[in-house]
């Protein structure tokens, strides 16, 4: 293995600390737990919990660089050819359940994989989304609008949005996750420079854009319908973590901390059966609404002048 790796997980180790960083200063009161756990094979664990804050319920920020003899199916399935191979693994995810419905959750993940082969194979992957509880087409539109900037074209941004709204789908309810945002697998455009430097955006694009969100949601009061209704929601977002996600399945699969990888599930989450009360009824209708809608970044061919404002 050369330096990429390397190179890459020094770039995520600071991006987790910059993250629990801005986290702590938009919810001061907030718990943080850290720990620092290392593998016999040499790769190590970062998880950085905040819990119990006035507006943060829970956040996960979790660095990981892992070093394994095979990588894992759910690392493999697009290119089985690698499956089996000796590997080189850095990544960094963020979950955020705010404890205020007014403020939507968000999730940011950005990998690497590099791996021993015939002809050594490296390719990142990540993205980010948003799941609101209540509709605010502002934050939907300024959340897109900055993804757009981050992709730094309409093509590419209409194909890494495709590829969001189908991966955070959730067939057994056949309804979206949430808003949306960008995805993408086995990126290598442009060389490994070039593919440094998008993902290195694509995490600034996530923590600025969020921030500003976040400041703009989190002073407004909420109701008990509100909170139970988002409690109802969360039960989605846990729904989708089990039953889907590849992350989850990679972190199992390759033997990490099960308490590291389940980290991002929220604290609390309510199923219920009957499965929603009749005051849920007005947010379903209006949330199914919004969240069905396909287009929220407008003026696509201004995309460049905006840049500077969204990121």
């Amino acid at each position: 293995m050369n330096n990429k790796s390397d190179r890459v997980a020094l770039h995520f180790d600071q991006l987790q600390s910059q993250i629990v960083d801005r986290f702590v200063s938009l919810d001061p009161e907030v718990d943080i737990y850290r720990g620092d756990f290392t593998s016999n094979t040499g790769g190590k664990t970062q998880p950085r919990i905040l819990a119990n804050g006035k507006i943060i319920e829970k956040a996960a920020v979790q660095f990981s660089h892992s070093l394994g003899d095979a990588l894992p199916q759910a690392a493999s399935e697009r290119n089985p050819q690698l499956a089996g191979k000796p590997f080189v693994a850095c990544s960094i995810s963020v979950i955020v359940h705010p404890l205020n419905p007014h403020v939507p959750t968000s999730h940011m993940n950005l990998r690497f994989f590099e791996v021993q082969s015939a002809s050594d194979k490296w390719y990142f992957g990540g993205g980010f989304d948003l799941t609101p509880y209540l509709p605010y087409e502002d934050d939907a539109r300024q959340w897109h609008e900055a993804a757009l900037a981050a992709c730094g074209s309409p093509d590419r941004y209409q194909q890494l949005k495709q590829n969001c709204d189908e991966y955070f789908y959730l067939n057994h309810r056949n309804e979206p996750r949430g808003v949306g945002g960008v995805f993408f697998d086995d990126w290598i455009e442009g060389g490994f420079e070039s593919s440094l430097e998008f993902i290195a955006g694509v995490g600034e694009t996530f923590l600025e854009t969020y921030t500003r969100i976040f400041k703009r949601r989190m002073s407004t009061t909420w109701t008990p319908d509100e909170e139970s209704w988002m409690l109802l929601r969360r039960g989605r977002y846990a729904e989708f973590n089990l039953i889907q996600d590849r992350g989850t399945k990679y972190g199992l699969q390759s033997g990490h901390r099960v308490e590291s990888i389940l980290a991002s599930l929220p604290p609390r989450v309510h199923w219920g059966y009957p499965p929603q009360i009749p005051e849920h009824g007005e947010f379903q209708t209006k949330l199914d609404e919004f969240l069905r809608r396909k287009s929220w970044a407008e003026n696509v061919e201004n995309f460049v002048e905006k840049s500077d404002e969204h990121r």
